[in-house]
């Protein structure tokens, strides 16, 4: 199977580009940075917020082969940040059709990475919620840009399923943490920032102490994401819209917790209020994805801590191991950096 991948340096789009390449898929890229995690998924490096006059030709059609569907992932993230930037939420939505504009001149199925977000903050105006069901976003919950570029990006894929018979998947995610997402100097999740900070000793800060949040291991996130590819390539699930996360609420304070404990150290966070256009509530209903794509999440929050520590650990060590062969072969490099 051909399956391109828009985001595919990111967190989810590396992982799931190494499980398909593990399986024998084709799989071809397009970033706007260079993967720096991996060089086996082929990447085309392109800014898929600009329009393209012939968009085939700007996306690498001339160079990739046609998929057979294109999972798109590329976006701008981080609520506050584009909060401060709305800008960067017109571009989520501008990249959004012109990757639909492709895979309507290619008559290719589209898998799209929404988010928990497009809910908005229900549980301001409805206490009696325990799970937050698909498929209608509501927008007058719509509280953040990001939020709203996510409401925007699935009604352009609603309406191309309607007008162009583009088939699709809609998956909303909800907090995915794991391998490859420990890059804070370019985005700072809350996961890694507070293994980061817990384990030098630094005091955190909790934006929202009573906030009760979903938060799914990268590993089931990709178990659903592969469900979804098969089903939608064979046709045998088509135009749904499925929540894509754990089924467990958290409490950001319960989160710091379990890295505390798995790291050995004592902690006292700092406690802010949740800053504008944050979700302070949200567990997802999951009946879908395990009706439709016999979706099951194997890892746990606390377990998935346990996961995350052990391979940032590990990436540190290969990290300080490659520093240091850099180096030992690199004489001049050494003398200059003693003196």
């Amino acid at each position: 199977m051909n399956i391109l991948i828009t985001g595919s340096s990111g967190e989810i789009g590396t992982n799931l580009g190494l499980k398909l390449l593990d399986r024998g898929d084709r799989v071809f890229g397009v970033d706007k940075r260079v993967n720096t995690w991996t060089d086996r998924i082929p990447t085309l490096l392109q800014d898929l917020s600009q329009r393209f006059h012939s968009f085939s030709g700007g996306i690498g059609a001339a160079s990739y082969p046609k998929p057979d569907v294109v999972v798109h992932l590329a976006a701008n993230a981080k609520v506050h940040e584009l909060v401060e930037d709305p800008q960067r939420a017109l571009d989520n939505i501008i990249l959004t059709f012109n990757v639909l504009e492709y895979c309507r001149a290619n008559n290719v199925p589209i898998i799209f990475g929404s988010s928990r977000e497009v809910y908005g903050d229900i549980n301001r105006f409805d206490t009696s919620r325990t799970e937050i069901k698909e498929p209608a976003a509501n927008f007058v919950y719509t509280e953040s840009t990001y939020s709203a570029s996510k409401v925007s990006g699935e009604s352009l894929i609603y309406s191309y399923a309607q007008c162009y018979d583009i088939p699709y998947i809609v998956f909303r995610f909800s907090n995915v943490y794991g391998r490859f997402d420990n890059d804070l100097e370019r985005m700072e999740r809350v996961i890694p920032l507070f293994i980061d900070k817990i384990g030098k000793g630094e005091q955190i800060t909790i934006f929202g102490g009573d906030k009760m949040l979903d938060f799914t291991y990268v590993d089931d996130t990709v178990q659903g994401l592969v469900r979804g590819i098969d089903a939608l390539v064979s046709k045998r699930v088509e135009n749904k819209t499925i929540n894509l996360a754990c089924g467990e609420g958290h409490s950001l304070v319960d989160m710091a917790d379990f890295i505390a404990e798995e790291l050995g150290i004592k902690i006292d966070p700092i406690i802010e209020p949740t800053r504008p256009g944050e979700i302070t509530y949200y567990v997802a209903d999951i009946t879908a994805a395990r009706e439709l794509l016999g979706f099951e999440p194997t890892t746990n929050l606390r377990k998935g801590i346990s996961n995350a520590i052990a391979w940032a650990r590990e990436f540190k060590k290969e990290e300080e191991a490659t520093t240091e062969k850099k180096v030992v072969s690199t004489p001049e490099l050494a003398y200059h950096d003693l003196n």
